[in-house]
């Protein structure tokens, strides 16, 4: 009689003790990049969403996701950037005239930036 297992179509391997072990084999998947954002994102699954990290990865599905994470938070992190620029008049005449109190503004508006898309994006 075979076992459900075998009926779905799955097959056993002999180890050197006797014990049947079951073949199991993790889906390939396009490897794409997933960049600093993917990277942060996936820390955060593996340490506290170790569930749904690991069926991402059991289901060939985790490097597409976080691609698209890293899309996601990159498209929302260029958008503030800019946003913030914009509000606080940050031009490109403050930058030839003023390039260390630029560099400061700027630097400001990077750390916001990174933050929001932290809180929403990355640790959510």
């Amino acid at each position: 009689m075979k076992s459900i297992y075998e009926q779905l179509g799955g097959t056993y391997h002999e180890d050197k003790h006797g014990c049947l072990i079951p073949d199991l084999a993790i889906p390939e998947e396009e490897m794409v990049p997933i960049g600093l954002w993917g990277q942060r994102h996936k820390s955060f699954l593996k340490e506290h969403r170790p569930i749904f990290y690991n069926e991402l990865l059991l289901e060939g599905r985790l490097n597409r996701y976080l691609a698209d994470i890293n899309e996601q938070a990159q498209a929302r992190y260029d958008l503030l950037v800019e946003q913030m620029k914009e509000r606080q008049g940050i031009t490109e005449q403050l930058k030839a005239k003023s390039p260390w109190e630029w560099i400061g503004l700027m630097n400001n508006i990077a750390a916001c930036a990174r933050e929001i898309v932290n809180a929403e994006i990355i640790l959510a």
